[in-house]
This record gives structure tokens, C-alpha cells and sequence, in this order.
């Protein structure tokens, strides 16, 4: 039997799992499941749409910023206590979220429930480095990649069904009992690792956590302020060209602390961490892209309801998480690189069907079968990559080398929300008029002009699905009648083109994601070059 790289006092390394992925799964789940509750909390606050856009972006701010100098803390104190800490933070402010009063207060316990996920979600891949011998790592890492395959699916469909039943306030409640389940079995089967003392580098937290704060807040509100001016002087690129400014500063510092910094500069050196490290943001990046356009297109020209339309993608979801730990046993047994080369030539190939399938009236099981196959692709990339991102790390960098990758996954999803919404938006206005002037064709020659004049300005305004004609008063019943039906057809045209044109975007990501898989070096799992430096089995205090 293959010995585990600490002593765990007679008990498997599959142990640890448990907890872990309970925790990893409400993190996952938290990030999308408050998207179909959006229209319920406008409702029951009487906000604003951009107030309760909010509710989201104030947890996956926190979230994202903070990963670096979580990561860190996990080598510093060790991962067992900094996951507990995150967890209890978690489930406290689950509570919290579910008792909101007011939207203000609903946005600020999101933000520390962002906080008690960054908390958690690098000791998971640390302990799994630290505690899996490399030649069961990957299934390890197929077990973990399979949570975020299914918890992809999870937050829609189970916040759809918690708001139509009992109500918003559960879909943060039912984090409690669960965040109760996972810190008994935290304090029964996660091991106290060693720890490496070394002085925490204040001047990297800063750096790190103004950087990325500024760098992630631009690009995800950018389309709020209409990427112009958020108050007084202030815009939007000049936060974002701070964010880098900021962030390169914070680089050039770290090359200057060495080993003691926040994020050793050495853990780069390894092809495949840094490799890994592109491909994860650029996979994050396509699921982001993905979901944003192709949801609005199922519920705003297929006029699903929100909870059938989180259903299309249940299948691949599901699909998904029973290949994940295949894909990472396997990638045990042959080089990962080629694991993950085929997942993201996979997902490149799903997505490109799908964009030829985004069309109006389209029947919807011919969106399924793309997804299915989108859901195989997620299998066979996450575990692998993880997998690939960790190999090269040795005990003392774990926790660092986790907290940069997840880092770059959360920048990449960033960037691919902000890319994804300005592609969008910019190919309305070009699909909007182009749709209206093929619609209008079949209309009274004296309202075409205005017909196509009203799409053209509404789209240059930021037209959506909704529409972008008004009838004008005094019209013939008939005509106005035509008038509507040709508005319908414009905008279900323009925005199934729009959508298609940039589910496109995310194709190309992807390749680059499948080049990066194509470079890393292919050694064989469990060899010293793919594992690390060799370290003697670490004692651990009994949990």
C-alpha cells in the first residue's frame, strides 16, 4: 500500500476529504446561487438591480482578493486551523445573510462570507498536497474537481427551487446545518500539520489586497459605470490601470523578499505551476462567458423560466461530476497534461457547436447535447490541473502555491465577466439594427424608417432582450399589431446572433488554455521531477 506523506496515526489519506469537499461545495455553490434570487431580493428591499448586483459582487470581491494572503496564512498556522476559522466565519454569516434586514446589511455579511471562503478554499488543495502521496494525488484532485462540477449546477437549480418554496432567506440557511456537519467532521479527520515560522510579509498583504481589490472591482463594475466616471475624477480605467500599477509594485516587492514573501516569485520557475496557472484562468474565464449570455438567451428568447432554464444544464453538470475523479485517476496513471489537453479541446468543441445552436425558437434539446458534452470537458480539465498546478510545490510552498492558483481563476472569471459583457453588448448594437432592418421587411413601407431608426438608437443606448420599439399612439390596429411582432422578432434575431457571436469570444480562450496544456512537460505521475523535492513523512498531532 502506498504510504501517506504524513502519519495519520493508522487512517487513510481518503479521510480528509470529507470535510474538505463539504466546504469547498458551499463555496462553490454560494457563488452562483444568488443570481436566480436577483428579480426575489429587488422584490423584498425594494433595491435597485445594481444595489442587489451587490449581493454578489461584494462576496466574490472578498473572495478573490484575499486568496493570496489566505493561502499563506495556511503555511504560516497551518491548514487545519485556517480552514476551521474560515468555516465557522462561513456558516456565521450564512446566518447572518438569511437574517438581513436590509439590503445594506445583506451586502455586508456576503462580504464576510467572502472572507470565511477565501479562509477555506486554499487548505483544501494544501491538505490534499500535503497529505496524498503523488501517485493517488490526482484521484484526490478528482474527487475535488468533481464538488465544483456539480456545485456549478447546484446554486441555480437549488436556489431556484429554495425561492419558489420557502423563500430568499434559504438559500443562505442552508449553509448552517451543513457548515455544522463539515466542522465536526474537521475537528474528527483533518490533521494538524506542521507549520513553517516564518514573519508574515505585511507590505505583500497590502500591496496584494489594494491591488487585486482595485484591479478586480474595475473590471467587475466596470459595466455598472458604463466604464466612465464613478464619482468625480475617478473612472473606471483609471482604477483598473491603478489595480496594475498597484499589483506591479506589489511583484517587484516580492522578487525583493525572496522565500519569505507572500508569493515566492521561485514557485514559478516550474513550468507547469506557472502553465497551470494560465490555462486555470482561462478555463475559469469560458465558464464565466458561457453561463452570462446563454442564460439571458434561454429565459429572454426562449422565455424559460429560471429554474428550467438552470435544468439545460443539469445533465452536463451532473455528467461532469461523475468524470472528474476518472479524470483525475487517470491522470495518476498517464501524463495530466494530456488529461486536461482533451478537456479544454473538448470544451472548446461543446461551445462551438452551442454557438450554432443560439438561435431563436430553437428546441431546447438541441442546447442539451452541447452542454453534455460542455459537462464531460469540465470533468477532464479541473482535477487534472489541479493536480498540475501542485506537483512541483514542495510542504513550505503548498498553501502559497494554492492560493495563487485559485487567485488566478477568480482574476480570470473577472476578466471573462467584464470581456464577456462588453462583447455582448457592443454586438447588439451591430445585431439589433441588422435584425430590425431584416424584420421590418414585411412592414407598411411609411413605418420602417422609424422601425429600424428606434432598434439603431435603443441598441447604441444598451438595448437588451426586452425590446426596443414603442408602438407609436394612433397607429391602425393592424399595424401596430405587425409592428409588435416584427419588434419580437428583431430582438429574439439580434440577441440570438449577439449571444452566439460571443460565446464565440470564449473558443479562443479556450485554445490558449489547451496550448498551455500542450507546453507543460509531460512527466510521468509520481516521479520526483512531478512531484517535488522528496520530503520525509511529517508528524502530525492527532485531530
Amino acid at each position: 500500500m502506498t504510504q501517506p506523506l504524513v502519519d495519520l496515526r493508522g487512517r487513510s489519506p481518503w479521510s480528509v476529504l470529507p470535510p474538505l469537499c463539504l466546504g469547498f461545495f458551499m463555496i462553490m455553490v454560494d457563488t452562483t446561487i444568488v443570481n436566480i434570487a436577483v428579480p426575489t431580493l429587488q422584490d423584498a428591499f425594494g433595491a435597485s438591480l445594481v444595489t442587489v448586483g451587490w449581493v454578489n459582487s461584494a462576496y466574490l470581491l472578498t473572495f478573490a482578493v484575499l486568496l493570496l494572503v489566505t493561502g499563506r496564512l495556511g503555511d504560516r498556522f497551518g491548514p487545519r486551523p485556517v480552514f476551521v476559522t474560515g468555516l465557522v466565519i462561513f456558516t456565521l454569516a450564512s446566518l447572518a445573510c438569511g437574517l438581513s434586514g436590509s439590503v445594506g446589511w445583506l451586502i455586508a455579511a456576503r462580504a464576510v462570507q467572502g472572507v470565511g471562503g477565501a479562509l477555506m478554499t486554499p487548505q483544501t488543495m494544501a491538505m490534499i498536497t500535503r497529505v496524498f502521496p503523488p501517485q493517488q494525488r490526482g484521484a484526490a484532485m478528482g474527487v475535488w474537481g468533481s464538488v465544483a462540477g456539480v456545485a456549478t449546477i447546484t446554486g441555480p437549480v437549488l436556489g431556484g427551487l429554495l425561492v419558489e418554496t420557502v423563500g430568499w432567506e434559504w438559500i443562505f440557511y442552508v449553509n448552517v446545518p451543513v457548515g455544522a456537519v463539515a466542522l465536526w467532521l474537521s475537528f474528527r479527520q483533518l490533521p494538524v500539520l506542521p507549520t513553517h515560522a516564518r514573519s508574515l510579509d505585511g507590505v505583500g498583504v497590502v500591496l496584494s489586497v489594494v491591488g487585486l481589490t482595485l484591479l478586480v472591482f474595475g473590471l467587475q463594475e466596470g459595466e455598472a459605470y458604463d466604464w466612465g466616471t464613478i464619482v468625480g475624477p475617478v473612472t473606471v480605467w483609471g482604477v483598473v490601470g491603478a489595480g496594475v500599477l498597484v499589483s506591479g509594485a506589489f511583484l517587484l516587492w516580492q522578487r525583493h523578499r525572496g522565500d519569505d514573501a507572500l508569493l515566492p516569485l521561485r514557485l514559478f520557475v516550474h513550468r507547469n505551476f506557472s502553465l497551470a496557472n494560465v490555462a486555470g484562468a482561462a478555463v475559469t474565464f469560458a465558464m464565466t462567458g458561457i453561463f452570462f449570455p446563454f442564460t439571458l438567451y434561454l429565459q429572454q428568447v426562449l422565455g424559460l423560466s429560471p429554474l428550467h432554464a438552470a435544468l439545460v444544464g443539469l445533465p452536463g453538470s451532473l455528467l461532469s461530476g461523475v468524470i472528474a475523479p476518472f479524470a483525475g485517476r487517470l491522470s495518476d496513471r498517464v501524463p495530466g497534461k494530456w488529461v486536461a489537453f482533451s478537456g479544454f479541446a473538448t470544451l472548446a468543441v461543446a461551445i462551438g457547436i452551442l454557438a450554432t445552436q443560439v438561435q431563436p425558437g430553437v428546441a431546447v434539446w438541441r442546447l442539451v447535447l452541447p452542454m453534455v458534452l460542455f459537462g464531460v470537458g469540465t470533468g477532464l480539465v479541473f482535477s487534472p490541473l489541479a493536480s498540475l498546478a501542485t506537483s512541483g510545490l514542495d510542504q513550505r510552498t503548498a498553501g502559497a502555491g494554492a492560493g495563487a492558483f485559485n487567485t488566478t481563476r477568480q482574476v480570470g472569471g473577472v476578466i471573462g465577466s467584464a470581456v464577456v459583457v462588453a462583447t455582448l453588448t457592443s454586438r447588439l448594437a451591430a445585431t439589433m439594427p441588422a435584425a430590425a432592418q431584416d424584420a421590418a421587411a414585411g412592414l407598411p413601407e411609411q413605418v420602417r424608417g422609424p422601425f429600424v431608426e428606434g432598434f439603431r438608437q435603443a441598441a447604441s443606448a444598451g438595448l437588451g432582450a426586452g425590446g426596443g420599439f414603442d408602438v407609436p399612439a394612433g397607429v391602425p390596429a393592424d399595424v401596430a399589431e405587425q409592428l409588435r411582432a416584427a419588434a419580437r422578432t428583431a430582438v429574439d434575431a439580434g440577441f440570438a446572433s449577439a449571444a452566439a457571436q460571443t460565446l464565440a469570444v470564449t473558443v479562443g480562450v479556450l485554445v490558449l488554455g489547451a496550448l498551455c496544456a500542450l507546453a507543460m512537460r509531460a512527466h510521468r505521475p509520481g516521479t520526483p521531477a512531478a512531484a517535488g523535492p522528496a520530503a520525509p513523512a511529517e508528524q502530525v498531532a492527532a485531530p
